[in-house]
């Protein structure tokens, strides 16, 4: 079956969408999905220790979020938002998005701080007319690193779907205790729910715990507006396989689980490439739908996504589109949060 784009929208009323995290990250509720049997069951995440056994590899993405949301002035005194999404091979330039810059001339120079400026340097051209225009800027500072001065003069980037603005709490919020490797521009929100409590209860049981690095980009969020889902283009995200979760996933007895649509793709994309999942550094832009069957892992624990985007599609080609709809229809009957800091679901 050739499914549309709008075979995957529904309606969500706007205050399912959680605007902050439960305090208790681990207390949030968890739909447990059955493939086989086709049932539906509502639990919390913390029984996740009951759906996990000894030999069972749970493979997390370790990317830590930057502060990629940076407002500057052009010299009239009028405000642009600046959406790092990730450097160029050139040092100090990134592509970017923007807000409120229409009238933004190449090699403009905005203004953040007497000690930090960003140039622009071109706006990129794109053969899809539905696509967001993208810049390459220029970061200018002296003597920090990047994301010293990232941190200093940034904010954390909230997805859109947020009404309020970030504060201070969400720089803790929006990252997963483990995250260690600096990188994305959105946040592996399937991770937001573990703590580091839960995970070594995990462990206790004889479960592994390996690690990828996928540096998030804004464009797995977005939706799909074309009708015909192939004339889709996904954005490249870098990743990497480092050798011991190679060696773990070689070995194994269990189940493999991912937590997070990132770390699906990161997975499936290096299994269709070499037939196993091999240690690698390497970049993909692999876009799952259905028909398409996956390869490379058992079960997958991830969030509630945006109608008619592409991460409703891979989760539609993890276990069968029909199903899933019901649970999410499930989902909003029972009032479940959605999106990145509301609820999530065990699919196997």
């Amino acid at each position: 079956m050739n499914f549309k784009t709008s075979d995957f929208d529904y309606t969500l009323p706007k205050e399912l969408i959680a605007q902050n995290p439960l305090e208790k990250r681990e207390f949030c509720k968890m739909m447990v999905l059955d493939k086989s049997n086709k049932t539906i069951e509502s639990k919390h995440f913390f029984n996740i220790l009951d759906y996990l056994n000894k030999n069972d590899i749970l493979i997390l993405n370790d990317t830590k979020v930057y502060p990629a949301r940076i407002i500057a002035k052009r010299k009239t005194g009028a405000n642009v938002e600046i959406f790092l999404l990730n450097p160029s091979d050139e040092p100090n330039y990134w592509e970017a998005l923007t807000k409120n810059a229409k009238r933004v001339k190449d090699k403009e120079i905005l203004e953040i701080s007497s000690d930090f400026q960003i140039k622009i340097i071109k706006k990129l051209s794109t053969q899809d007319k539905n696509e967001i225009p993208k810049y390459i800027v220029e970061l200018i500072f002296k003597g920090q690193n990047v994301y010293e001065i990232l941190n200093k003069y940034g904010s954390i980037p909230l997805p859109p779907y947020i009404s309020r603005k970030a504060n201070k709490k969400d720089a803790n919020d929006y990252q997963t205790v483990f995250a260690k490797n600096i990188g994305s521009a959105a946040c592996p929100t399937a991770g937001l729910h573990f703590t580091k409590e839960l995970l070594e209860k995990i462990k206790s049981k004889g479960v592994k715990i390996a690690y990828i690095t996928l540096n998030v980009g804004l464009g797995t969020f977005m939706p799909v507006k074309s009708e015909n889902i192939q004339e889709h283009k996904m954005h490249y995200e870098n990743f990497e396989i480092p050798p011991e979760t190679e060696k773990i996933i070689k070995e194994k007895k269990g189940s493999i689980i991912a937590v997070g649509t990132t770390v699906l793709r990161c997975l499936e994309a290096t299994y269709k490439k070499y037939g196993k999942i091999i240690a690698t550094k390497d970049k993909t832009n692999i876009f799952i739908y259905p028909p398409y069957k996956i390869k490379s892992i058992d079960k997958l624990i991830t969030n509630f996504h945006l109608p008619k985007s592409t991460l409703i599609m891979l989760v539609s080609a993890f276990a069968e589109k029909d199903f899933i709809f019901s649970a999410y229809k499930k989902a909003i009957d029972e009032k479940y949060r959605f999106f990145s800091y509301g609820d999530c679901m065990l699919i196997y």
